[in-house]
This record gives C-alpha cells, structure tokens and sequence, in this order.
C-alpha cells in the first residue's frame, strides 16, 4: 500500500471518530431539549414522541434502501458484486456521522434535532450512493472514502443555499422539493456526470460493462426493495396528515414508471432489457419527489408515466452517443435514472403546486445543477490523485481468494 491510501485512511478514521463525538454531542443536546419540551409543555409530549416513532419507523425503511436497495441494484457488473456492496457499506458508514457532525457543529447549515437529523444524514447518504454509482467499478475501495469526504460537504453546501435560505438567494420554503428530486437524485447524478468526465481515462472508455443473469437477478432484488420503500423514502418529514396522500402519490407513481419502461424498452429495444427494468421503473419515485404530498393522483400517474418513459429512453438512446461524445463512462446510468427524472420532478412542481414561487423555483434548479457540476469537477480531479485501478471492475484486484 502506498502513502497516499495510508494518509487517506488515518484521514477517515479520525474524521469518523471525530463525527461519532460530534453526532454524541448533537444526541445529548437533542435529550436536552426533549427534556425542556417536557417541563414546559408535558401534556404535548406523548403525541410529539409518537410522531418520532412513525419518522424512525420510515428512518429505518431508508436505510434498507441504503444498504440492501442501493447495494444490491449495483451489483449488475459481473465480477465487481463484493466491491460494490462494500463500497455502498463504506459510504453510508461515513456520509450519517459526517453529515451530523457538520450539521450539529453548525459548520455547514442549521442544526437538525431527534430523528430528523438522521434523516438527513440519511438521504445525504443515498445521494452520494447515487454519485458513485457514475464512476461505479473504476474506484478503488478507499477512494469512494475520498468520493465520500468531498460529496458531503458540497452536498451541505448546495442544501443550505436551496432549503436554509443560505446567502439570501431562495427564500426559505420558497423552493418545492419534498422529496428531494432536485437536492438528492438531480445533485447526485449531476455531481457524478461531473466527477467521471473529469476522471475517466482513455483505457476505460475501451473496456466493456458486462453483466449476466445472476448478477442482472440481484440487481432486480436491489431495485424491488427500493421500490418498496421508496414511500418511506418521499414522505420520511412530512407532516402526519400528509402522509397517506404522500404514499399514495409515489405508489402511483411507480406504477406508472413501471408500466412505462416495460413498454419502452419493448419499443425502443425491441425487446426486454434486464437494465431497464431495474433501473427505469424507479424514476416514478425520483420524478414525483418534489410533488408528492401536492400532486393528485392523476397527476402522479402522468408524472410516472413521463419519467418512465425519458428514463428508458435515455438508456437505450442517449447513454451510447452521449458517453462517446463527452468522452465519459457513466457505469450505472444516474443521469438516465436521477438526472432526468429529477430535472423533470423539479419542473413538474411548476404546473402541479399552486401559489408556487417560480423564480424560486427554477432559481433553485439553476443553482443546484451550478453546485453539483462545480464540485464534481473538482472532486473527480481530488479522487484521480488516490490512483486507479489496474482492472476495473474486478473483484480480485481487492479482495482476497478464497
């Protein structure tokens, strides 16, 4: 092991540390407060603590979809399965303390309190799962660790600005994106398109992606657990009465996705690509985001219907020309999957919320894509520093044989 790896993880393991001191910290200031809310208004508390129970019940759905959905949704790459469900265990083991310890410390915006705050942390998380999945199977293990390191403060940075009225720009609550198609799936997507055309070299735009039928199972086990509890996922803060026209928006949606990609990969393939469905039948949930505890369900169904289709077709239409031509491998397709239908799920709240702040609205969109593309350029020309790999995709240049 050179010293750039053993720099780096001295780096992770005293910032790890040093995030589980500060997420202690956040936690005893959090029973603090408990325990002043209780003195001052105890009659309040029981109907306080329930609402926290229902957010740590859908706060421990997010994490299967974190760890199970994410995890074994990429492990379509033949010969790369172990690595990418230890790169997905790796991730989210730093992004939650890391994120609570910024967050807590006030370092990048506002303190969060009880389970929101893991919340949070948590879909801070599955962004930054869905930024390492463009430059999925080209890492080394420990630079997903530097991926890691430099996503979440730029993703903080981006939040602040969008959600915590940060420098004055959007006024706090202007911008719509309960769901995070704009914050989470677009900045993800966006911060990994620009991470790998900044970091892929000539030798892997050669080498084929390839996948079988036991790894394309796994992936389609990935995909159906985050399709199970990507309700959880959309409605994990919003209000109690919210939730059951929440839910039911992003089950329609889905539905709809779905039924879409099964008749555009039909169409545009001319037969049934294990990929597509995978992967494109999630978009619903990516697309209805922003709008799920606004949109009827006719709406939800139009939006799923829309973003299952564009996703399908950007797999199957934009993905080959639009790699050769930025010179770019983008191994799991987040644009086709994030990107798009997240751009989509943004816009959509202009025609679905009433007495929206449009400017703010498409001001938001703006920055966000600005932030992502930014910071991912320069965060792919920080993760290339850390080396790369001899054979990418393979298991056996990390691990151990058996």
């Amino acid at each position: 092991m050179n010293t750039a790896p053993r720099i780096l993880f001295a780096l992770a393991l005293s910032l790890i540390l040093c995030c589980t001191c500060g997420a202690a910290f956040a936690q005893h200031a959090d029973r603090a407060a408990v325990g002043e809310a209780v003195a001052a208004s105890p009659g309040s508390t029981s109907i306080d603590s329930v609402v926290e129970v229902q957010k740590y019940n859908r706060a421990i759905h997010i994490m299967a979809m974190l760890l199970v959905g994410f995890g074994f949704l990429m492990v379509f790459v033949r010969g790369y399965g172990l690595s990418a469900i230890t790169a997905t265990y790796l991730m989210v083991a730093l992004a939650l303390p890391l994120y609570m310890f910024l967050s807590s410390r006030g370092i990048i915006g506002g303190p969060k309190a009880g389970v929101d705050h893991l919340v949070f942390a948590e879909f801070a998380a599955a962004s930054l799962l869905i930024c390492a999945g463009a430059a999925l199977g080209r890492l080394k293990l420990h630079q997903y660790l530097v991926l890691g390191l430099l996503f979440i403060p730029a993703y903080m940075f981006n939040e602040w600005i969008i959600l915590e009225n940060g420098f004055g720009l959007i006024a706090h609550g202007a911008f719509v994106d309960t769901g995070g198609s704009i914050v989470i799936h677009a900045f993800g997507a966006l911060f990994g398109l620009a991470v790998v055309l900044s970091a892929t070299s000539k030798r892997e735009q050669g080498i084929e992606i390839e996948s079988d039928f036991t790894s394309d199972r796994f992936s389609l086990l990935g995909s159906m657990v985050l399709w199970v509890f990507w309700p959880s996922f959309c409605g994990a803060l919003v209000s109690p009465e919210m939730i059951p026209q929440t839910v039911i928006n992003v089950v329609i949606a889905l539905c709809g996705s779905t039924l879409a990609t099964y008749v555009a990969t039909l169409v545009l393939r001319r037969g049934i690509s294990a990929a597509d469905i995978a992967n494109a039948t999630l978009a619903g949930g990516v697309a209805i985001g922003s709008t799920c505890d606004f949109a009827s369900q006719p709406a939800a169904m139009v939006i799923g219907l829309i973003a299952g289709f564009a996703s399908t077709f950007g797999f199957a239409v934009i993905q080959g020309p639009l790699q050769k031509a930025l010179k770019m491998i983008d191994t799991c397709g987040v644009t086709n999957l994030h990107g798009i239908p997240g751009l989509l799920g943004g816009l959509a709240a202009l025609f679905v919320v009433g007495g929206i702040d449009r400017g703010a609205q498409l001001a938001g969109i703006g920055l966000t894509i600005a932030v992502a593309l930014v910071t991912g350029l320069i965060a792919g020309k920080i993760v290339a520093l850390f080396g790369r790999r001899e054979n990418p995709y393979e298991d056996s240049e990390e691990f151990l044989s058996e």
